[in-house]
């Protein structure tokens, strides 16, 4: 079954969170707290240079606080990057509720949330992430506009996660046309790790291609339902990393291609919709390039929950949408070529390009 891996090695509560490298010159961490909602949240903001601070909410039982602080961190950056190599004038921002969404979450507690948001004044930007629905965000927008990926009926652009799913799916094709010279899934083995909003939707596309799609989940109940839909096998083993297939897809939690995986991985091509896949994206990066494995960098191919809320603040409909939403699979191309002949990993790569737009815009605004 699916196993879920968050990398903690990178922060200890002995040393100053300054020092740490998921903190990455973050220009600012709020830590919210409400004794009557029981909120316990922290928004981190990573980057502002092309514009405020866009990112969703995750709300997640976490081991520990620290724990906590270390997914902010890498999930804010990660969305500075994002929104860079996309194309959108937007920074990179992410917000963490410690709790279970299942048990915890109420109306007062999102509401409160939302106080703390707007108390920003439009430095950070939500929407909705792991554990975050629709309805939470219409919540949040009752006590701030600072929110995005609201319902359609409220004038929003609704889930993003359809759009996510089909900006993986367009990333994957332009891998898969890379490594085996054809963007055709058709036959292709492709397993699915995590079947939640994005998973499912990427598995309703790679079905509908005719692709062979196994699935991986925790969740039992949602394994069978997504198999029995659209005809996927559910994965029984004990090693999904050692399976045989052409794709493996990770869309659960981060950090999956890890120390303890990567030896295992059989897989030709990487691309899927989880943030941070690789636990240490400089060495790792390397042993899949090492290993002959076409790594599609997450911050590029998941991109398209964010160009959908995007829409929400520059006002472009649904046609827009999906073309900016398209491009991913030309600009995921045009990044494993440049790997290719700069001989860097593809993860690199995408870094250069996002964090070059970054610093053009930065120059220009010293000017």
């Amino acid at each position: 079954m699916i196993t879920e891996l968050v990398n903690t090695n990178q922060l200890h509560k002995v040393d100053p969170v300054f020092g740490q490298l998921s903190f990455d010159n973050h220009e600012q961490i709020v830590f919210c707290n409400d004794k009557d909602t029981g909120l316990k949240a922290i928004i981190g903001i990573h980057n502002t240079v092309l514009g405020p601070a866009l990112g969703g909410t995750r709300m997640w039982q976490y081991a520990n606080e620290w724990e906590a602080l270390n997914d902010v961190l890498r999930l804010s950056r990660g969305m500075t990057f994002k929104s860079a190599i996309t194309g959108l004038n937007l920074g990179g921002g992410k917000a963490v509720i410690i709790g279970d969404a299942k048990t915890q979450k109420t109306p007062e507690l999102m509401r409160r949330f939302g106080e703390f948001v707007n108390s920003l004044g439009g430095k950070y930007i939500t929407a909705e992430d792991v554990g975050m629905e629709t309805t939470d965000m219409d919540l949040v927008r009752e006590v701030t506009p600072y929110v995005t990926g609201i319902s359609e009926e409220k004038g929003g652009a609704g889930n993003p996660s359809p759009i996510t799913a089909y900006g993986v799916f367009m990333g994957m094709k332009a891998a898969a046309k890379y490594k085996f010279g054809s963007d055709v899934l058709e036959n292709k083995t492709v397993i699915v790790q995590g079947i939640g909003h994005v998973g499912e939707s990427l598995v309703e596309h790679l079905s509908n291609e005719g692709a062979k799609v196994i699935i991986d989940d925790i969740n039992e109940v949602r394994l069978d339902a997504v198999s029995k839909k659209y005809g996927a096998s559910i994965y029984r083993g004990s090693n999904v990393y050692a399976e045989e297939v052409d794709i493996y897809a990770p869309c659960a939690l981060g950090a999956t291609i890890n120390d303890t995986t990567i030896n295992s991985i059989k897989a030709k091509v990487i691309a899927g919709a989880a943030n941070n896949q690789l636990a240490d994206e400089i060495k790792h990066g390397q042993m899949l390039q090492n290993k002959g494995i076409v790594y599609a960098p997450d911050f590029l191919i998941n991109a398209g929950g964010i160009i959908n809320v995007y829409a929400e603040l520059q006002n472009y409909g649904k046609q827009e949408i999906m073309r900016k939403t398209e491009n991913i699979y030309n600009t995921t191309l045009e990044i494993l070529s440049n790997a290719d002949a700069n001989d860097v990993t593809t993860h690199q790569a995408a870094l250069d390009i996002a964090k070059g737009r970054i610093g053009t815009r930065k120059k220009e605004n010293l000017q």
